[in-house]
């Protein structure tokens, strides 16, 4: 591995700013919103409600690499478009999916931290053109990759110039299937202790049932994560993609309140 991330003698570890949201420092980032991006009004609804509840950054997706071809592929840049606007309003950052590098000069006018999905973490070539930019990068865990895959995942970034990059753990696939995936907070402690970028959870992904996200959450902070990216909705039934992992606003409220003790006690 070479020294972009490993810890030095120093000890100096690397924030990232995302518009005035600093992911790295004692208070924990909270990123949320829908899965994919259904209608403005939708979005504006979810946004007003998440502002309230101590959510500092806006999630929703409008590039949908799903499984199944005929799933619904999200609203592309006229989700983006919509994300934009809702961000503005609500003075929150925006966090949203990029597939395709011919798509990255487009996206970075509405994007202000771009994601990399667990299909996309080997996608090379992706990953050397965001090393070409300074927007912040939120790289998700490959589905089936080892901390190591990963680690040289964001090093392909890092390496190519742009140092503002966010590991997310997301769960890995196992012999277990009761879940959608299990939720690995070991990395959490090994990037904590011997690397230099932060690290946030995504329990939604990991999951796959909201009635277990809250308390896979907590364990996440308590884990030393520097925040969670967790899917809700004003009526996660009703949710267009990944309803059964989407919890209700009124428990991200929940979530951000036990977060702050927790933090006291850190």
């Amino acid at each position: 591995m070479e020294n972009l991330l490993v810890m030095g003698k120093s000890g100096d570890r690397i924030n990232v700013k995302v518009k005035n949201i600093v992911i790295g420092e004692k208070e924990k980032v909270i990123i949320s919103g829908p899965c994919s991006v259904e209608d403005e009004s939708t979005m504006d609804k979810i946004a007003s409600s998440l502002k309230d509840k101590g959510v500092h950054m806006l999630r929703g997706g409008a590039f949908k690499p799903r499984t199944s071809p005929y799933s619904f592929q999200g609203l592309k840049f006229e989700g983006l478009k919509i994300l934009k606007n809702i961000g503005h309003k609500y003075d929150m950052p925006i966090v949203s999916e990029v597939m395709d590098p011919r798509d990255l000069d487009e996206c970075c006018k509405y994007i202000d931290m771009i994601q990399i999905g667990s299909r996309n973490m080997y996608n090379y070539t992706l990953l050397k053109e965001l090393g070409k930019i300074k927007k912040p990068v939120l790289l998700k865990r490959g589905m089936s990759a080892t901390i190591s895959e990963w680690l040289y995942a964001a090093e392909y970034i890092m390496s190519a110039g742009n140092s503002n990059v966010v590991l997310c753990e997301r769960g890995i696939r196992t012999f277990e299937n009761y879940t959608r995936n299990t939720l690995d907070l070991n990395s959490v402690a090994v990037i904590k202790d011997k690397y230099r970028i932060p690290i946030i959870v995504d329990p939604s992904h990991a999951l796959g049932l909201r009635e277990y996200v809250p308390s896979m959450s907590l364990a996440s902070i308590a884990a030393g994560a520097d925040g969670l990216i967790i899917e809700s909705h004003i009526d996660p039934q009703k949710a267009v993609s990944d309803g059964r992992q989407t919890i209700s606003v009124e428990k991200i409220g929940d979530i951000a309140y036990k977060i702050k003790k927790i933090n006291e006690i850190l």
